[in-house]
């Protein structure tokens, strides 16, 4: 018997054709400073290109999607996931006042698939148009000892840039701040362990069963892509100069864990219930039996995004993120005190 790649688990046809549709996806997200390099092993950005900054810094990020990929295998819908690999590095990258401007993907295989890679790269350009960054580069991997039959692995990386003096890391916030919050589209990308085993372990619910309190499949619920805050924010920061003294990106941990990441020494952060959660948390949180203080650490609650702002521009930062889509609401206050981050059902805004 001759031995070749093929037969240990790697076509190298199929991988030249899953390549020939990827170009398409990626000229999709071109953007000013983006370089031709045909046929070249790395990306070119051209960073003069990008807009005005007087002393600019690059600020990068890393991140993959977790385990809401096994939720993708077992519905074989591959085509969101990528907006949620896009989504948890641009977001986070956004915390520091960064301008999205080049992302890079990187997509392990089970098997030579041009369907399913074509799928998922397709996600992660729509998530790389939503944030108005290009899709640069990336690499497929396909390794077969690797990866059970049909599933398969994201990372992705992404790098702004911002001006050293308008660079946003918390340091400006003061007591009298006001808290804001950005609705999420739900679950997002986090919390996804305690998710699979309380949706199918426990309650024994299948991928396509129909959710009458929420009208949609389970699948529908579990793949609802995580949002992209980086045009509204991005707009925001040049709308209002000066006005933003800090933003935390709501992920693993929780909302008053997040925020507590930027607050300075000498700040609390009191925040109030009432904010309009999406109603798959409650769902979810009868459907387990979890516990109020897990949901709280866990997941977002219906809350993605936070910006605290000086007191006297909250009008005006909402009246911008309005003006994008989003539907800002009042979250809490900054208040003299140790460094942390309190939620309450009393507290007065």
């Amino acid at each position: 018997m001759t031995l070749s790649y093929k037969s240990s688990g790697v076509d190298l046809d199929l991988y030249e054709q899953s390549m020939a549709r990827l170009p398409e996806l990626i000229a999709r997200t071109r953007r000013p400073g983006v370089m031709d390099l045909p046929g070249g092993f790395a990306g070119l950005f051209r960073l003069s290109e990008a807009g005005r900054y007087e002393d600019p810094v690059l600020v990068s990020g890393t991140d993959g999607v977790g385990t809401k990929l096994k939720v993708a295998f077992t519905a074989q819908k591959y085509d969101t996931v990528g907006i949620d690999l896009v989504a948890m590095c641009v977001n986070d990258v956004l915390c520091l006042g960064a301008e999205p401007l080049f992302f890079l993907d990187y997509v392990a295989l089970d098997r030579d698939d041009p369907d399913r890679l074509a799928q998922l790269v397709s996600g992660v350009a729509e998530g790389c148009r939503q944030a108005g960054c290009a899709l640069l580069g990336g690499e497929t991997a396909i390794m077969p000892a690797v990866y059970a039959q049909d599933e398969f692995d994201m990372a992705g990386f992404c790098v702004g840039v911002a001006d050293r003096s308008k660079l946003i890391d918390g340091k400006a916030i003061r007591p009298g701040d006001v808290v804001i919050g950005l609705p999420s589209s739900g679950f997002h990308s986090n919390g996804y362990s305690l998710i699979r085993k309380a949706v199918f372990e426990h309650a024994g619910l299948a991928i396509d069963d129909h959710i009458e309190e929420l009208g949609r499949t389970v699948a529908d619920v579990l793949l609802t892509p995580t949002t992209i805050y980086a045009k509204p924010i991005v707009s925001l920061l040049k709308a209002v100069p000066g006005a933003v003294h800090g933003m935390a990106h709501i992920t693993g941990g929780g909302l008053a864990e997040n925020l507590e990441r930027v607050l300075p020494e000498n700040c609390r952060a009191v925040l109030r219930r009432g904010w309009p959660e999406p109603p798959e948390f409650g769902w979810l949180q009868r459907l387990g039996g979890i516990e109020e203080s897990e949901m709280d650490r866990v997941f977002n609650r219906g809350v993605g995004f936070v910006v605290v702002v000086e007191q006297g521009h909250e009008a005006a930062v909402s009246g911008v993120l309005r003006e994008e889509g989003l539907k800002p609401f009042l979250l809490g206050k900054i208040v003299e005190g140790a460094r942390k981050a309190s939620l309450s059902g009393e507290a007065e805004v």
